[in-house]
Parts: structure tokens; C-alpha cells; sequence
């Protein structure tokens, strides 16, 4: 992934998106990020919506971060919607939830997620995590353009 492809956060907790954030940092992930609070939000963006119309305000992210409980359209359903679309299939969706819920793992999966990851309560933990995000999907893996 190019540092310049944009990371999408879909998550409506401050406390979590600034967890987030501060990891990138620590591991050196240097791609712009954009967040969404909701999943109303986060559809309007990936469709590119209300206020998020102009391309410009909504460059098609690389990868998308999605927390599952969110308030509105929760993640599962954005997920579903996301998968559905011939466009934005393509678009690795990794689910980044305090959910351990064995059902919401299996959901997931099926809906077509990349990844589920768990966050952690210990920053220390939550970072490692991160590190481990950011050198499989922004070192190993290769990802298609967004013109592709």
C-alpha cells in the first residue's frame, strides 16, 4: 500500500479513534486517514453522498477499519452494503471490535471481512496488534489501485 492511500476509521468512540491514531504513529503508518463516527457517515462517504459528494471529500480509501457497534446503521450492515457493491467489494474490510462474540465472527466472514481483529483493553496490546495490521496490509499484502 502507497503511503499516500487513504486508511478509512469507522469508529464513533474519540477515545478509541485517538487509541488508533497514536498506534499508527508508534508503528510509523504515514497514510492519510479518514474517519467516519457512524455508519450512515461511512456509507455516505464509500458512496460518495450528501456531503461527502465531491470525490475530493471522499478519496476512495485502501483499506477500511470498521468497528462493528456503531450507532445508526451499525457495522455489520455497512459491511453487508460494502460487499454488495461491485465497486467497493474490491476494498479489504477489516473489523477492528471489542466483540468476541463467536456469531459476530462468523457473520463477518461470511459477509466477506478480511480480517477480525479484537481490541484489546492494554494500549501495549492494542499496539502490537496494530504493528502486526501495518506490516501485513501495508507491507506484504498487495492491494488493488483505485483506478483498478
Amino acid at each position: 500500500m502507497e503511503s499516500s492511500d487513504v486508511i478509512l476509521v469507522v469508529e464513533d468512540s474519540d477515545e478509541q479513534y485517538t487509541a488508533v491514531l497514536r498506534a499508527f504513529q508508534k508503528s510509523g503508518v504515514l497514510n492519510p486517514v479518514a474517519r467516519c463516527t457512524d455508519g450512515d457517515e461511512a456509507l455516505d462517504y464509500l458512496f460518495r453522498a450528501g456531503r461527502f459528494a465531491d470525490p475530493a471529500a471522499a478519496p476512495a480509501p485502501a483499506v477500511i477499519l470498521l468497528d462493528l457497534n456503531l450507532p445508526g446503521t451499525d457495522g455489520r450492515d455497512v459491511l453487508d452494503r460494502v460487499k454488495a457493491d461491485a465497486d467497493l467489494r474490491r476494498i479489504p474490510v477489516v473489523v477492528l471490535t471489542t466483540s468476541e462474540s463467536p456469531g459476530d465472527i462468523a457473520l463477518c466472514y461470511r459477509a466477506g471481512a478480511s480480517s477480525y481483529i479484537i481490541k484489546p483493553i492494554r494500549f501495549d496490546d492494542f499496539l502490537k496488534k496494530v504493528r502486526a495490521l501495518k506490516e501485513y496490509w501495508f507491507e506484504t499484502v498487495a492491494l488493488p489501485t483505485n483506478s483498478a
